[in-house]
């Protein structure tokens, strides 16, 4: 607001009237609008020493001047009357909003196995190198087998042994039990027939008891040999012989299998720390011999914030991009969340739960090792009223509301919000038809601004 004074000088009223105002300094306004409204003792206005002389034309244009300011600043804070202020708008449309949650992680295989070997054999050939593509089963290294033979000839002895002794102790029991039981069917015949003559008064106490005694010892030597399904079999200790025998001859045909060195998995040859004339259990710094790699399907390792897994699901798609894809993005989905959490680190309390998102896209540039960025989509929104985030204004009493505009006048219209993208929120309204397709929504209200408030609508750029 600009306020005018008079030239410098004395003037008379007529004077004062017909020469050109110059601009007044705020604090000489200030120091004339105090002065006029100060009365002096007895009713008169109280003069201010300024040194200028004060015309009446000159007190009342002053005095008018402080009062249209006075009247402009009630009008622009009631909002009656005030100059309208001038604001863009953006016309509301119903479409789709998606709350994205950003984290970052390493992209890595999903199977990688290391290859190892204990025997204490020379490498006598390695047909691959790494990087390249094998399948399961196919050949990674030849070992000398020659001490590994002898090993299993020996081994294999060590259990023909094993068989040949419990066979030998199988037919002793067996021929050992025919003739206990012979005996003892002899024995208790004979018992019977002592019996019998010793009721008649034909033999003695003496010769019954003999009878007696030769048809128990008979039957203990039957029972002491081992019975199964009602056949005799040999002592328990030459079966376990045999099962010792087996089990040291299979780890030694194993270990023969084993001087020839297969991928457990199909996939990508990522490591080789061996070298032809090399021990096999004597690696490059005790490393595996191979590290075969899955890189045909690539996963990521995420720690998910305990805020925010709340919001996170198995299935959820997932966007991932990287440097290496130079822009592009490529498609994910997430596929396990840990059900426990660990800690962030850092000094931090907060907890992160491991969560494994794998990349459904193949044949990208996307290559294990690296770390990529996944934006997993949480809630989606569709034909959804959305406004940008900057339209919303929030109440005292934390309630939202946006700032409409019809005929050149702020409308606040009450509305809840649903999902929020960076920048997007769906809102919905309080009351059933509030919003229509179209209407004019201000894109940034000022916090000063109230509802019925007159503004003017900015042309839109085309």
């Amino acid at each position: 607001m600009r306020i005018w004074k008079g030239r410098k000088g004395e003037f008379d009223q007529t004077e004062a009237a017909d020469q050109e105002a110059e601009p007044m300094s705020e604090e000489e306004f200030n120091m004339e609008l105090q002065s006029l409204m100060t009365e002096e003792t007895g009713g008169k206005k109280k003069k201010k020493k300024t040194g200028k002389k004060w015309t009446r034309k000159r007190k009342i244009i002053t005095g008018a001047g402080a009062l249209g300011a006075v009247l402009l600043l009630l009008r622009i804070f009631s909002g009656g009357g005030a100059k309208p202020v001038m604001v863009s708008t953006i016309p509301l449309s119903k479409g789709e909003v998606v709350e994205m949650l950003s984290v970052s992680g390493p992209v890595q295989e999903t199977d990688s196995v290391e290859v190892v070997s204990n025997l204490h054999a020379e490498i006598l050939e390695l047909p691959v190198k790494e990087g390249d593509r094998v399948e399961k089963g196919q050949l990674l290294a030849t070992l000398d087998d020659q001490d590994v033979k002898k090993e299993v000839d020996i081994a294999q002895n060590g259990y023909d042994l094993a068989v040949s002794t419990y066979n030998d102790n199988q037919l002793e029991a067996e021929n050992g039990y025919a003739k206990a039981r012979q005996d003892f069917e002899t024995a208790k015949a004979n018992y019977d027939r002592s019996l019998i003559l010793f009721q008649g008064g034909d033999i003695s106490q003496v010769d019954l008891e003999a009878a007696s005694n030769a048809m128990n010892d008979a039957q203990r030597q039957m029972s002491s040999y081992s019975l199964k399904d009602g056949r005799p079999i040999a002592n328990e200790s030459y079966a376990l012989q045999i099962e010792k025998a087996a089990f040291e001859l299979e780890q030694k045909k194993e270990a023969l299998e084993n001087t020839r060195i297969t991928s457990p998995i199909s996939g990508t040859v990522v490591r080789v720390n061996c070298k032809v004339g090399r021990f096999a259990d004597k690696t490059d710094d005790d490393k595996p011999m191979f590290i075969i790699s899955n890189l045909d399907v690539l996963e990521m390792k995420i720690n998910v914030s305990e805020y925010s897994i709340g919001k996170v699901e198995i299935g959820q798609p997932v966007e991932i991009s990287a440097d290496i894809l130079n822009g592009e993005t490529v498609r994910g989905e997430v596929t396990a969340i840990s059900p426990t959490g660990e800690e962030k680190g850092g000094g931090s309390t907060e907890r992160v739960i491991p969560t494994t998102i794998r990349i459904i896209d193949q044949n990208t540039r996307l290559i294990a090792g690296i770390t990529a960025k996944a934006r997993i989509e949480l809630q989606k929104a569709e034909q959804a009223w959305v406004v940008p985030i900057s339209a919303m204004i929030q109440q005292p009493d934390g309630s939202m509301v946006i700032a409409a505009v019809e005929d050149n006048k702020v409308k606040y219209i009450p509305v809840e919000t649903g999902v929020e993208s960076d920048i997007e929120a769906e809102i919905v309204p309080k009351e059933e038809g509030a919003l229509t397709e179209g209407m004019e929504v201000i894109e940034t209200p000022s916090p000063m601004m109230t509802d019925g408030m007159a503004v003017i609508v900015a042309p839109r750029l085309q």
